[in-house]
């Protein structure tokens, strides 16, 4: 393939305007605030899902964990085609923002719906649930991929592209935060609180992508455009299959990703029935969690930008590894404990107690790596194309990594069925399911440490042979 034809028109169509550095106070707040929605949706329905399929809505494990990979496969599905369309809109607005907007509404209105129980038996209820995730995942894709493909579009500096990506997860894991929040004020005075909290954070979802999308509306304006390109299916894939450096990048964000959600998906259970905090505090024991990540994502930024990214990935990573294997092996809570001994004294309880918020905060931090870097490394992929179809890129980025983890959800139904995990079919409330078989536990401690070190590993080791900065653009024209 050649591309030294018509230079001038593609090195325009190719070239970012240059952001000077007034407006760029403005760029990293509204790029920050344009993944709060999509992140507040992926933080709860992360966190909560699981626990409200199996303890709320009456599912058994299988189903609930099907349903997890049903939302994630279909949200894969769509992610080539929405990008290959986004690359393909034409406005004065660039082709980005008008899929922000038009998706901002469904994005709410379909994630409140997604967390109400309807009448009927479980095939009436898996139905409601299958079709309501089709229209959340479409609406989720159609704010996200746009939106992730603009960090690579609005500047070509690879320092303004580390801080556009730490600006978008820091809005991120703070909208999460916020959801956290929200959750574990409405979730521990029942399961009413489920679409309570659907309501406020579907309205929230809404509004953070409308406002961002008035603040990047000047940026995207001036932002480099892809070139217009009919390509195949065919030609896509043998496009991303010959960029090696893409290759890396996915297999490590598939990698990390799936070792993140599997961990985000049992973390409940783990919590309530493997260590057996009291339910007055395991809705509040994900914060920490958030606030090490919002810590570490800032802590791995700066490194980055000074010692380099794969460098930060190491060192996070090997954070990350350490913090899993412990959480494997931490003592549980005394049965008897209440929850007013916790922090009374210090005491044998207190002290697992401590052991167990240390142990998920060092999580937090190292696992912010699994945020930044791979979406910091990804534009490096984008420019050794010469066409530079970052809509194609980041949505077959996104694609692979959510088939790749709805397996992994699939995996943790199927293997906790086969535990004998208990759900609210056999109980009246997942509360007081906590005396669950031992096989079951054991389930549950691997999924929540062993099987994601290992994952983690084999992301370190992909990186490896990172190559150096490509001068393939230098050369092209």
């Amino acid at each position: 393939m050649h591309y030294d034809v018509a230079s001038t028109t593609l090195e325009r169509l190719t070239k970012s305007k240059p952001i000077n550095a007034e407006d760029r106070s403005r760029l990293m707040l509204s790029y920050g605030l344009g993944d709060a929605g999509t992140g507040l949706a992926a933080t709860q329905l992360g966190f909560y899902l699981f626990p409200f399929f199996t303890g709320v809505a009456g599912l058994p494990a299988f189903i609930a964990g099907s349903l997890l990979m049903v939302i994630k496969v279909w949200d894969a599905i769509n992610d080539p085609l929405i990008g290959w369309m986004s690359d393909h809109t034409r406005t004065r607005w660039g082709p980005r923002l008008p899929w922000m907007v038009g998706a901002s509404a469904p994005l709410g209105i379909s994630l409140a719906a997604m967390w109400w129980v309807p009448p009927g038996d479980i095939p009436q209820k898996t139905t409601y649930y299958i079709l309501m995730a089709v229209v959340l995942m479409t609406a989720y894709t159609s704010v996200n991929l746009p939106f992730a493909a603009l960090s690579t579009e609005l500047t070509e500096e690879t320092s303004v592209r580390t801080r556009l990506n730490a600006a978008r997860f820091t809005g991120s894991i703070l909208a999460g935060l916020s959801g956290l929040i929200i959750a574990a004020g409405l979730l521990s005075k029942g399961d009413a609180g489920y679409l309570v909290m659907g309501k406020i954070t579907g309205t929230l979802a809404t509004l953070a992508t409308l406002i961002s999308c008035w603040g990047l509306a000047p940026f995207a304006k001036k932002a480099r455009k892809p070139i217009p390109n009919k390509e195949s299916f065919k030609l896509q894939l043998k496009r991303i299959l010959s960029n090696k450096r893409f290759l890396k990048v996915i297999g490590l964000y598939l990698l990390l990703w799936c070792g993140l959600q599997l961990m985000q998906t049992v973390s409940l259970l783990y919590l309530e029935q493997v260590m057996r905090v009291p339910t007055e505090f395991s809705k509040w024991i994900p914060i920490p969690f958030q606030l090490s990540a919002l810590f570490g994502l800032q802590v791995w930024s700066f490194y980055s930008n000074r010692y380099g990214r794969v460098k930060a990935l190491y060192l996070g990573g090997t954070l990350w590894i350490i913090s899993c294997l412990i959480a494997l092996v931490l003592p549980p809570l005394a049965p008897e404990v209440q929850p007013s001994e916790l922090f009374a004294f210090i005491n044998l309880e207190t002290l697992k107690m401590l052991a167990l918020l240390a142990t998920i905060a060092l999580v937090g931090f190292g696992a912010s790596t699994a945020y930044l870097i791979p979406w910091s490394l990804l534009p490096d992929a984008i420019d050794d194309d010469p066409e530079k179809a970052a809509g194609i890129y980041t949505a077959w980025m996104v694609l692979i990594q959510k088939i790749g983890i709805g397996f992994s959800v699939q995996l943790l139904g199927l293997l906790l069925s086969f535990a004998g995990y208990r759900s609210a079919i056999d109980c009246q409330n997942l509360s007081i399911c906590l005396d669950q078989p031992s096989s079951a536990i054991t389930t549950i401690r691997i999924c929540m440490g062993l099987i994601p070190s290992v994952l983690v590993a084999i992301g370190l080791a992909i990186m490896k042979s990172w190559p150096p900065k490509s001068t393939l653009l230098n050369k092209a024209y």
